[in-house]
């Protein structure tokens, strides 16, 4: 007898067990139909690195337009959306990640960026999570020993203080020397002057308690500097590493997790200087790639980890974390 054979047998086999199971009476009592819950969606994730632990908090859930003409203002729309297209993601809207980083290297606990706060790009109550979320991550905001500053942006900055009051009230700041001198002066214009206004605010008052970084310097044993310059005049990204097990935290260098890796010379609306931004979205991804390296990117879907990948067209590909930093 033929494989195909018994499996027709067990198949109808259990064809006619089901036949001959006794039926629920007619007009018996009906099952009231389950009430929709809502959509649920993770807002931490930690992981070990080496002998650190790290947690992503989410800060915000918001969508917004684009990713034209955010991402590839100096480019074709009807490439940007034919791009978007080719990878199954719409043309009109698109769900950034806003993604503050808590690094416990056993000995201090490390907060990267403070996300949106009450005064960030993205509005309570669809971003500005961070001071909620802390307890859930389960930490207190006492707790936070270093609040390492990328740069000066609203949606990084904003949640240094909460009510007035700073949110994090044993922590010392850490922040690019560049990035504060450009901020801090009164230089910027336009748009740029009300972001300056608030770093001013918001970041200025903690001078005294803030130590101002140059790429490769070291902020605790273990996490250094990287420069990442473009986005803002002195945009940082930062390298981790902890017992052979290393993961970048890059920043802004990339806002949409397509369209800013597949071609890393469109340019980002929010980048001050442009064309350094690309050629520094190029750098760091091809760093990345080359080291098969993991990354922390703030604006990468949450958990905003992944990998990157080289594309034999010049671009690259973002490689969502799966299971690889649980190894």
């Amino acid at each position: 007898m033929s494989t195909l054979d018994l499996t027709r047998r067990r198949l109808l086999k259990g064809a006619g067990a089901l036949a001959a199971a006794p039926l629920v009476a007619a007009g018996g009592p009906a099952m009231a139909a389950a009430p929709f819950l809502g959509a649920v969606e993770p807002r931490t994730y930690r992981f070990k690195l080496g002998d650190f632990e790290v947690t992503m908090i989410a800060d915000s859930e918001a969508f917004v337009d684009g990713p034209w003409p955010l991402i590839g203002g100096n480019a074709e729309r009807a490439d940007v959306d034919g791009l978007m297209q080719e990878n199954i993601l719409p043309t009109n809207k698109y769900r950034p990640g806003f993604t503050p980083m808590v690094v416990n290297t056993g000995k201090e606990l490390v907060l990267f960026d403070t996300g949106n706060g009450e005064r960030g790009f993205v509005p309570r109550p669809h971003g500005g999570w961070l001071a909620k979320q802390l307890a859930p991550a389960g930490f207190a905001p006492e707790q936070i020993d270093v609040v390492v500053l990328s740069h000066g942006h609203p949606d990084h900055i904003g949640g240094v203080l909460e009510k007035g009051e700073p949110l994090f009230p044993k922590a010392r700041y850490v922040t690019g020397a560049v990035d504060y001198n450009f901020w801090s002066s009164g230089r910027p214009a336009g748009d740029l002057a009300n972001f300056a206004a608030l770093y001013r605010d918001y970041v200025v008052p903690f001078a005294d308690r803030t130590t101002f970084l140059d790429p490769g310097d070291q902020i605790v044993p273990g996490i250094s500097a990287i420069e990442a310059f473009g986005h803002t005049p002195g945009h940082l990204g930062f390298d981790i590493e902890s017992a052979g097990k290393r993961l970048v935290f890059w920043g802004d260098c990339a806002h949409h997790q397509v369209a800013s890796l597949a071609r890393p010379d469109w340019h980002c609306v929010f980048d001050v200087d442009k064309e350094q931004g690309a050629r520094t979205r190029t750098r760091m991804f091809d760093m990345v790639a080359s080291g098969r390296v993991a990354v922390s990117g703030f604006h990468m879907p949450f958990p905003s980890l992944g990998y990157v990948e080289r594309r034999k067209d010049g671009g690259y590909r973002w490689l969502p974390h799966s299971y690889q930093l649980a190894l």
